[in-house]
């Protein structure tokens, strides 16, 4: 199929009227934005002009979607209970809103043969306007030496309570030139907010706090919090203490990372 150029709304609506009931937020991007800012070994195959969404999860998106999939008993095998609901309502609305068109569907979790990421979800969120990426280059005289400070993206309602959870490439459409790149909020406008940001979630990134760098809306729930505190390979011993799974159930092993889940993706 020829490529084709879309109006961003007639993706961005039904898409946004199929995942934002479930505590999902969608926004589109151009491919070429996001490449530019990345070597060559991270680019996206596909034209510079081609329309991409990155899809975040939000506080409730705990209780709208994961709570009721889990309840459902829809997850299978050894995968992450998370990973897998967000994939079921990525996948189910991609199928919904555009059956028949090439969606490249990637997910936060997911690797390439070499091992690099699928996608640099805190570049995809910052290039697309959802949320500004801080890094260390952000920070001028730093006062860290030679320590390698990673760097976390603010979302400008939610603060550090969300997650990025995919990246959505639509192959055969093309955006034009009237679609201008967003400026994503600049939340932590200041130096020292900047370091002290920084700081809290390089150090500190298990209490939480970073993740109030600005007035959320809303946090994660008492039950969440309790969720992604919990180490990852217990985490099927707790939804069985909530009542969502079979005693007998086979507890999976994962290889989920307890930090990477506090960096914006979890």
């Amino acid at each position: 199929m020829a490529a084709t150029t879309l109006n961003v709304d007639s993706v961005i609506e039904p898409l946004e009227d199929s995942l934002s009931k479930l505590g999902l937020e969608v926004y589109p991007l151009k491919v070429g934005w996001y490449n530019s800012l990345l070597p060559a070994s991270f680019h996206l195959s596909y034209p510079d002009d081609s329309l991409a969404v990155v899809v975040l999860s939000t506080p409730a998106m705990f209780e709208l979607a994961f709570l009721p999939f889990i309840e459902e008993q829809r997850f299978q095998g050894l995968r992450d209970p998370i990973d897998q609901c967000v994939q079921h309502c990525v996948s189910g609305a991609v199928s919904q809103c555009f059956p028949g068109q090439k969606v490249d569907v990637r997910y936060d979790y997911e690797l390439l043969p070499s091992r690099k990421p699928k996608f640099l979800a805190q570049t995809a969120a910052h290039v697309s306007g959802a949320a500004f990426y801080y890094q260390q280059s952000d920070v001028t005289d730093q006062p860290w030496a030679d320590r390698k400070m990673f760097g976390v993206c603010v979302h400008p309602r939610f603060g550090g309570w969300f997650a990025i959870r995919a990246l959505l490439v639509f192959e055969d459409v093309t955006l034009g030139p009237e679609t201008v790149q967003p400026l994503p909020p600049d939340c932590v406008p200041t130096r020292g907010g900047r370091i002290q940001l920084l700081e809290a979630f390089n150090f500190r990134w298990q209490d939480w706090g970073y993740r109030d760098v600005v007035c959320p809306v809303q946090t994660y729930s008492q039950k969440q919090r309790d969720y992604f505190s919990t180490p990852p390979a217990q985490r099927f011993a707790l939804l069985r203490t909530w009542g969502f799974l079979p005693r007998e159930e086979h507890q999976p092993e994962t290889n989920t990372d307890a930090q990477s889940e506090v960096s914006g993706h979890g």
